[in-house]
């Protein structure tokens, strides 16, 4: 698993990196996940072009994010009985068929709304199986010691590629158009299958299947109830993901018609927001144990709202793109420590169907938001929208706030429970893993 770097000395930011299996996932996904920005932007611009229309943004996005939250719990069996690198191998795999075609049809002229919906539905259902699988892939390639780390350093790839994706895309899409994002996206998907193809992991045991695929959803669904923590977590996680995540699906209007910057524009404010968003998840990675991240959680959602109401306000292209840091950066604060939490709380053998069900709050969630944003936009303006979202944000923090100290009691229990357990569930009468009394 950690092959022959794990004794080099690496600053703590950059611990995880000692294991060679992360070092391959690391390299491959930063080229990947550039070229998927890339797409994000272009698509949007793509759909705005041909469109012109608020509505027709929100329902794309709504297309694409929907199958998250319909097919998750299948995603997360799938990746708690199979070998998670080979479900992940496979997920890339059609990303990089799906990317390919859109570009196809857009070179050829010949792309049309209904070719856009029909993919991006197409890639939501590849992303209900992916997510869960390379959450829970994480604990594998680097151990439980050094998970949170892990997780903040792909966040800060995740971030550094957001910050160079659109960036590119903006000056492609202003030059050659949107078609050739989209095979740059597809060619980027050979490097991290190349990754994951080299690993040395060690042998796969499969669980005992003694339980039906609806048994398994349900004791997953069951977990995240019982645990307090969890469901608190993934509850403010999707009321973000319904109010404030949504303005990345308006950012395409703010940048033509409130800011008028256009393309290049679109592509300067994500960058923007990608900046912000690293910074936060290189503060995560300096991080050695979750103690007071639940407040973290809390604070970084109120920040969030708040500047996004800021930002709403404002009509000012640099001012705007100033803004977007502190947007990006609480953001990403708020993501990466509630993965964080939820992963140290759950134990390894329930680990794809808990992340199954993050998948749901923080993608799944995104897709009714983008169509009530779509719809608010068209009838009372994307400023409008996006500074009620922050306001919602911030309301929903207070209460977290106000929550979590009853909590961490709680959450302390189920760290330890999930360390005790490992990856072996501990049989009941019944048959079933880790009935929370």
């Amino acid at each position: 698993m950690r092959g022959g770097f794990h004794n080099l000395t690496l600053p703590v930011t950059l611990r995880a990196l000692r294991y060679r299996n992360f070092q391959l996932f690391f390299g491959g996904q930063l080229i990947s996940l550039t070229g998927t920005w890339m797409q994000n932007v272009a698509q949007a611009w793509l759909v705005y072009r041909l469109t012109g229309s608020s509505v027709l943004l929100g329902l794309v996005s709504f297309a694409g994010q929907i199958p998250v939250f319909l097919v998750s719990p299948l995603g997360g069996i799938v990746a708690d009985r199979f070998r998670r690198q080979y479900v992940v191998i496979a997920t890339q795999t059609a990303s990089m068929l799906l990317a390919l075609i859109l570009s196809a049809l857009t070179l050829a002229g010949r792309v049309h709304i209904w070719h856009i919906m029909v993919l991006a539905v197409g890639l939501g259902i590849v992303n209900a199986f992916d997510i869960p699988a390379r959450q829970s892939f994480f604990v594998e390639m680097v151990g439980r010691e050094d998970l949170i780390n892990a997780i903040a350093l792909n966040s800060s790839m995740f971030n550094a590629s957001r910050v160079i994706g659109p960036a590119v895309a903006g000056i492609l899409v202003a030059t050659i158009g949107e078609g050739w994002c989209f095979f740059a996206n597809g060619v980027s998907y050979v490097a991290v299958i190349a990754g994951l193809l080299c690993m040395a992991m060690p042998a796969f045991a499969p669980p005992p299947r003694q339980t039906s695929p609806l048994v398994d959803i349900i004791e997953g669904f069951r977990f995240v109830l019982k645990s307090a923590p969890i469901h608190h977590l993934l509850i403010l996680l999707g009321i973000l993901s319904i109010t404030g995540m949504p303005f990345a699906v308006l950012m395409p209007i703010f940048a033509d018609q409130i800011l008028h910057g256009g393309a290049r524009g679109l592509g300067i404010l994500m960058g923007a927001s990608g900046v912000g968003a690293l910074s936060g998840a290189l503060v995560l990675a300096a991080r050695e144990s979750v103690r007071g991240l639940g407040r973290w959680v809390a604070v970084s959602a109120a920040a969030f709202g708040a500047t996004l109401i800021a930002f709403a306000l404002s009509r000012s292209f640099w001012p705007s793109c100033a803004l977007m840091l502190p947007v990006g950066f609480a953001m990403m604060v708020e993501m990466g420590s509630s993965n964080t939490l939820i992963q140290t709380m759950s134990p390894d053998y329930l680990r794809g169907r808990v992340m199954s069900v993050y998948s749901m709050m923080f993608m799944g969630m995104a897709p009714l938001g983008a169509v009530l944003s779509g719809t608010a936009a068209a009838r009372w303006g994307a400023p409008v929208t996006v500074a009620g979202g922050g306001i919602v944000c911030m309301a929903a923090a207070a209460i977290f706030w106000w929550r979590w100290p009853n909590l961490r009691v709680e959450a302390r229990r189920l760290i330890a429970a999930a360390q005790a357990a490992g990856g072996v569930p501990p049989q009941s009468a019944t048959g079933g893993s880790l009935v929370l009394k």
